[in-house]
C-alpha cells in the first residue's frame, strides 16, 4: 500500500481542482460556452522574431545534446544587459545569474537547498501556492504573514514575533503581486533591506510580473536597493512578458551564494534548458522592446473593460497597476468559493477564490487577463445580468 510522505500534506491543489470540477458540470449541464478567467496561462503568441529564433535553432542539429544546467553563456549576457538594461542593476553572468526551466523551477528548490527541516520560512498570505510547497517540501515551519487592503498588501515587518525572527531563514516576497495584483514603493523595499541584514534573512523576491504594467508605473527591481544582493535574490521569467509560459524558461539573479547552492541542487536534479528554448529567449532579452509594451497595451485594455463594466454593475473591483490580475471582493454575503461555484453555474465565468491562495484571501476572487476583448465584455455582460437579479 502506496502511503504519501508527511510533508505532502500541506500540499493541495484542492480548490483548484474543484474550480475545474464545477467548470467541467457546467458545460455537462449545458453550459456550452464557459468563459474561463482563472488559470493564469497567457493566451497570448511570442513575437514573430522570438518564434523565428526558435524555428532556426529547432533545424540545427548542434542544439540537442545535454544543456549546461547554469545556462549557455550566451544566455547568461543576454540576462545581464537587460537587466542593466530595464533596472540600472550590474550583474556577473558568471556568479550572480542562473537559468530556470520556468521561476517556479527556482521558487521550488531554494529551500531545499538553505534551509533546515524546523527552520522558518516567511511567505506572503494570499501567495501564490509554490511560495509555501517549496519550503514544504524542505520540511520547514511556514510563517504566514498577512497582506491585508488596510496595509497596502505590504506584510507589516514589526508584527512578526521575536521567536519566530530568530528561526527564520528566508523571506518570500513578489510584486507586482500574484494573486493581489498589488504593488510595492521603494521605500518598502528599503525597509525590508535593512530587515533582512538585521536578522540574517535572505529574501527572495518573485518579480515575474516586472513588465505587465500600465498607466505608466514602472516596478523597481528589488536588487536596485543598495546592500540587496547582501540579502536577496530575484526571480524572473519570460512566460509573462514574452508569452512564453509553455517554454518553461526564467532565472535567478542576485546574491552569488545563494545562486552556486541553488545551481548545484540543480546540477544533482536536472540538466539545463532545451538549447532552441534558450535561443528564442535571448531573441526576446536582446530584441526589440515593442512587443513587450504592446503586450502590456493589451493586458491594460482587458483590465478596462473588466474594472469600468463591473463597477458600472456595481462590483465595485480595485484597479490595479500591473500584472494580469483582478484582485475583487466577492459583491455578495457568499464565501468566495460559494460565489464561485455560483458565478460559473449561473453566469458561465470561472474565476479562482482567494481562500486558494491562504487564508487571509477568503473574501476575495482573482479574476485573470487571459481572455480576447470580446469574450471580457461578453463575461462582464454576464455578470452584469446575474447580479442584477
Amino acid at each position: 500500500m502506496i502511503e504519501e510522505a508527511t510533508r505532502m500534506r500541506g500540499m493541495t491543489a484542492a480548490i483548484f481542482s474543484q474550480v475545474e470540477a464545477l467548470r467541467k458540470q457546467a458545460v455537462a449541464d449545458g453550459q456550452d460556452d464557459v468563459i474561463t478567467l482563472s488559470i493564469g496561462s497567457p493566451d497570448l503568441a511570442p513575437a514573430p522574431h522570438i518564434i523565428e529564433a526558435l524555428k532556426a535553432a529547432v533545424e540545427d542539429t548542434a542544439n540537442y545534446g545535454y544543456a549546461l544546467s547554469k545556462g549557455g553563456p550566451e544566455f547568461l549576457v543576454a540576462v545581464g544587459a537587460w537587466y542593466k538594461r530595464k533596472f540600472g542593476v550590474a550583474l556577473d553572468p558568471e556568479t550572480e545569474i542562473h537559468s530556470l526551466m520556468g521561476s517556479q523551477d527556482g521558487l521550488a528548490h531554494i529551500a531545499l537547498c538553505l534551509v533546515n527541516p524546523g527552520d522558518v520560512v516567511l511567505v506572503p498570505d494570499p501567495g501564490y501556492p509554490i511560495f509555501s510547497a517549496g519550503p514544504m517540501a524542505a520540511d520547514a515551519e511556514i510563517y504566514r504573514m498577512p497582506l491585508t487592503a488596510a496595509n497596502n498588501y505590504l506584510p507589516d515587518l514589526e508584527a512578526i514575533p521575536l521567536d519566530i525572527l530568530k528561526r527564520a531563514k528566508m523571506m518570500i516576497l513578489n510584486y507586482p503581486n500574484n494573486p493581489l495584483a498589488a504593488t510595492a514603493p521603494s521605500e518598502f523595499f528599503h525597509k525590508v533591506v535593512d530587515f533582512a541584514t538585521r536578522h540574517r534573512i535572505l529574501v527572495c523576491h518573485d518579480f515575474a510580473y516586472s513588465e505587465l504594467v500600465f498607466d505608466d508605473y514602472r516596478p523597481d527591481s528589488f536588487l536596485s536597493v543598495p546592500g540587496a544582493k547582501e540579502v536577496a535574490i530575484e526571480f524572473h521569467s519570460l512566460s509573462k512578458t514574452y508569452s512564453m509560459a509553455g517554454c518553461r524558461v526564467a532565472f535567478v539573479v542576485g546574491n552569488a551564494k545563494a545562486i552556486e547552492v541553488l545551481g548545484r541542487i540543480k546540477s544533482n536534479f536536472d540538466y539545463g534548458i532545451f538549447y532552441p528554448v534558450q535561443k528564442a529567449a535571448i531573441a526576446a532579452l536582446t530584441g526589440p522592446d515593442d512587443c513587450v509594451r504592446q503586450t502590456a497595451a493589451l493586458y491594460q485594455r482587458r483590465r478596462d473593460i473588466l474594472v469600468n463594466g463591473l463597477s458600472a454593475a456595481g462590483w465595485k473591483v480595485p484597479c490595479p497597476k500591473a500584472s494580469m490580475y483582478i484582485w475583487a471582493p466577492v459583491p455578495t454575503k457568499q464565501l468566495s468559493f460559494d460565489f464561485t461555484a455560483d458565478l460559473i453555474k449561473n453566469a458561465g465565468v470561472v474565476v479562482i477564490p482567494g481562500l486558494g491562495f491562504g487564508g487571509c484571501g477568503e473574501g476575495y476572487v482573482r479574476i485573470a487577463l487571459v481572455q480576447p476583448e470580446e469574450r471580457l465584455q461578453l463575461a462582464v455582460e454576464r455578470i452584469t445580468k446575474w447580479l442584477g437579479k
